[in-house]
C-alpha cells in the first residue's frame, strides 16, 4: 500500500468500496429490523399494534429483499457461492486491516513554529 495517503491512486475503487459497506451495512440492519419486529409481533397483544407490526414486518422483509438483491446484482454479496463469498470478505477484512495500520496522523503533533507570531502580538 501506498504511503502517500494524498496520492490519488489510493482513491482508486473507493466509490465502490464504500457503496459495497454502507449496502451491507444496510443489509445487516434491515435484517436486525425484521427480527426485532418479529420478537415485538410475538409479544404484542393489541390488535391494533398487531396489525401495524405486521405492517411493519412485511414491509422490513420487502426492504431487506430489496437491498440483498441490489447487492447480488452489484456482486457485492455471494449468498449462494460460498467460496466466493469468503474471498470478498477476506478482501474486505484485509482492506480494513491495510486501513487500520495507515499512519494518518504525525508523531509530533506539537504546534510550536507553525505561526509566524505567538496569537498575544499585534
Amino acid at each position: 500500500m501506498n504511503n502517500d495517503y494524498q496520492d490519488p491512486i489510493n482513491a482508486l475503487h473507493m466509490p465502490e468500496m464504500a457503496d459495497m459497506t454502507f449496502a451491507m451495512d444496510f443489509l445487516v440492519r434491515s435484517k436486525e429490523d425484521v427480527r426485532n419486529t418479529a420478537i415485538a409481533l410475538t409479544e404484542t397483544v393489541s390488535p391494533e399494534a398487531r396489525a401495524v407490526l405486521r405492517k411493519q414486518l412485511h414491509q422490513g422483509i420487502a426492504i431487506h429483499q430489496e437491498i440483498a438483491e441490489l447487492m447480488i446484482s452489484k456482486k457485492w454479496f455471494h449468498p449462494y457461492e460460498l467460496n466466493e463469498q469468503y474471498q470478498l470478505d477476506q478482501l474486505s477484512a484485509l482492506n480494513t486491516i491495510q486501513i487500520g495500520q495507515m499512519k494518518l496522523f504525525p508523531e509530533d503533533t506539537s504546534r510550536k513554529g507553525m505561526f509566524d507570531r505567538t496569537p498575544d502580538e499585534q
